[in-house]
């Protein structure tokens, strides 16, 4: 990181006013009629219809297109535990995401916690305020434990996007870059190197979209995950496989699919040579990813890689997800974010990458053409299409599935 950038990012957050969000009035304060149906008396109305019904917030209120931004601070992109305090601009910068791509309203939330139960108590207790929770920045493995309760005692939908929303684009990628390389996700022998948050549910999504689970490998710094290893936490216990190799090197020798989630400079270009015919790498470290760009494709030329950067084709983004997956969900008042309705959005956006790139994005990344195929995967995060494509397609499944409060046919623009 050059001086310049560093100094332009700090400018970029302090000037001209601190932080990058803030509120907005939706309606005219301006006479005194208007702030009397604003506040006393006329704010005693909604307020009675809400005790009378509390679904009646939905109408009188901004609670279903607002979603918080929780975060303890344990994990903070590729930060480490810097506390909660200074996760902030990184969840400052969640919530402008939310608004900037799928217009939903978005307030950060920082807890000092002790413990996963008392950060699961306070979110638990505020969670009426939102129409959603986008949970962040939280270490593996005490992220499951807190998501899985969440999901449990809150009544609206709550989802880990550093789990999901990275499992729903990593699939999406992944299927396409399987089709293009003439593989199928049900045949692909996987190497998986990480095995936290973001690896666990990654794996999971593969697994539930037809990977076969003695095909996936998955490796943290001890090495292979396997039966006869003594420090599994459950989380790990599941990917267990006991086909024979114990090291990155062994598992990496004939693997169709390589997904880094991990650190930098892992993947060492042996292991990478030593790849089936036509691999399938997906090195998502940040900002560094697990073997560079460049050394990937000075050792093999038939290989498609992804990265989690914006500087190399095929950008692993969780923009490309998350906005438009809480939009459906929002839309239809969905109480939770199920299996269904995160295979829609892995449909949507890989099948968005085969049609034809609008002039705009064209445009925006000064190219004269993006074309479905080996540098082409995903679509590109500005893509306005994304929004109709996938909100519609997890509002659908979130109907089909039965967890819709409202039924009606939802219109996103296209």
């Amino acid at each position: 990181m050059t001086t310049d950038f560093k100094k332009a990012a700090l400018d970029y957050h302090e000037f001209p006013t601190p932080g990058k969000i803030g509120i907005a009035l939706t309606k005219p304060a301006d006479t005194a009629a208007q702030l009397a149906l604003a506040y006393s008396p006329g704010v005693a109305e909604p307020v009675r219809e809400i005790a009378r019904d509390p679904e009646n917030a939905y109408r009188f209120t901004g609670k279903g297109n607002l979603v918080a931004v929780i975060t303890n601070g344990t994990a903070i992109l590729g930060l480490g535990n810097l506390g909660p305090l200074a996760s902030k601009p990184v969840m400052e910068g969640k919530a402008l995401l939310f608004k900037r791509f799928a217009g939903i309203d978005s307030i950060d939330i920082e807890v000092n916690a002790e413990s996963s139960q008392a950060f699961i108590d306070t979110v638990v207790r505020i969670a009426d305020t939102f129409g959603g929770i986008n949970l962040e920045d939280i270490k593996a493995p005490e992220c499951f434990e807190i998501e899985e309760a969440l999901i449990e005692l809150c009544s609206i939908p709550v989802f880990h996007d550093d789990q999901h929303g990275t499992a729903i684009v990593t699939a999406a990628g992944m299927l396409n870059a399987l089709e293009i390389q003439g593989k199928t996700l049900e045949n692909a022998r996987i190497v998986c190197l990480g095995a936290g948050a973001a690896a666990t549910a990654c794996m999971r999504l593969l697994l539930s979209l037809g990977a076969q689970k003695s095909n996936l490998y998955m490796v943290d710094r001890t090495g292979v995950i396997h039966s006869a290893r003594k420090d599994l936490n459950p989380y790990k216990a599941q990917f267990v496989n006991d086909g024979g190799p114990l090291t990155l090197m062994e598992a990496m020798s004939g693997a169709d699919v390589f997904v880094g989630l991990s650190g930098a400079n892992l993947l060492p270009a042996q292991a990478l040579a030593a790849m089936a015919p036509k691999p399938i790498v997906f090195a998502c470290s940040n900002p560094d990813p697990e073997i560079s760009y460049e050394l990937a494709m000075a050792t093999r030329d038939d290989l498609i890689m992804a990265t989690g950067r914006s500087d190399y084709p095929n950008q692993v983004n969780n923009v490309l997800g998350f906005p438009f997956i809480f939009r459906g969900t929002l839309d239809v008042r969905a109480t939770r974010i199920n299996e269904a309705m995160k295979i829609a959005a892995v449909e949507a956006l890989r099948q968005l990458a085969k049609e034809p790139t609008p002039v705009e994005v064209l445009q925006a990344f000064n190219v004269d053409k993006l074309e479905f195929g080996r540098d082409y995967i995903l679509p590109k995060a500005l893509d306005a299409r994304l929004l109709g494509a996938i909100a519609g397609a997890v509002a659908k499944a979130a109907i089909d599935t039965g967890v819709a409060k409202l039924h009606y046919p939802t219109h996103y623009p296209l």
